[in-house]
């Protein structure tokens, strides 16, 4: 792996646990000699948020700072991490929340799969040694019934197709049309992601619930959001291609 890999990670209005996440995925970064960077959006937030990441830069080399002036949403950010990851050369741009739900010690499990080759590598709750600790039951019933249908209309061996912790080639990723602006830009990636990666796999990780001292979660298994999510997985299952980029000129 001799480009590396950048972290991007959203953030909005999340002034109570920005600093921690910073220092805790910068903490676990700094073990790997892999070429990588922390590449943060913040996404238009209106408490102190851009002030905390701002203060933070020059404390840690290993950070990049970028800001949008207007909340632009879930997946604006994550394009605009993506675009910044693709323009630094990073052969992979690996996805997480900055709520440390997923444990940033679980980044070296991705960087061995990278390290294999693997086009899109997937953080796993429903294979041996992943789960889901402290979650409410009512969102472990509803996310394991959905990976349930997903697993078998995506067809990709995967068994967790919904979990925002992922690594994916820039390659690949350069080749997209994403278009989603809120959660669903994760099932829309995978769909993309059928028509243009060669191999998958899955590593265990073990998802929390967020902190009381934390704002709530911005996530929510509204109906729109559902049918989002069904909608990428039965394009998949039908093998409808989507609208991609042009392959670059070598």
């Amino acid at each position: 792996m001799t480009g590396g890999f950048g972290v991007v990670i959203p953030m909005y209005n999340e002034e109570r646990g920005a600093e921690k996440c910073v220092r805790s995925v910068c903490a676990a970064l700094a073990a790997i000699p892999s070429r990588n960077k922390l590449l943060v959006v913040n996404d238009g937030s209106g408490d102190r948020t851009g002030e905390i990441l701002d203060r933070l830069s020059p404390e840690f080399p290993n950070l990049n700072v970028f800001h949008h002036e207007r909340n632009l949403g879930y997946g604006g950010a994550l394009r605009t991490g993506t675009r910044k990851a693709i323009e630094a050369g990073y052969d992979y741009a690996l996805f997480m929340d900055s709520d440390l739900t997923n444990d940033p010690a679980d980044i070296v499990k991705f960087v061995a799969q990278m390290d294999k080759g693997c086009d899109v590598i997937k953080a796993s709750r429903y294979t041996a040694g992943g789960g889901m600790p402290g979650v409410p039951w009512k969102r472990r019933v509803i996310s394991q019934a959905g990976n349930a249908v997903a697993r078998i209309l995506f067809g990709m061996g995967l068994r967790d197709c919904t979990n925002g912790f992922r690594a994916v080639r820039t390659s690949i990723l350069a080749r997209m049309n994403l278009q989603e602006n809120g959660f669903p830009i994760i099932v829309e990636e995978l769909y993309q992601c059928k028509f243009l990666a060669r191999t998958f796999c899955e590593i265990p990780v073990l998802l929390t619930n967020r902190s009381e001292e934390q704002r709530p979660t911005s996530f929510s298994y509204k109906p729109e959001t559902l049918r989002k999510y069904l909608s990428f997985a039965i394009k998949a299952f039908l093998g409808v291609k989507p609208k991609l980029k042009e392959e670059p000129l070598q």
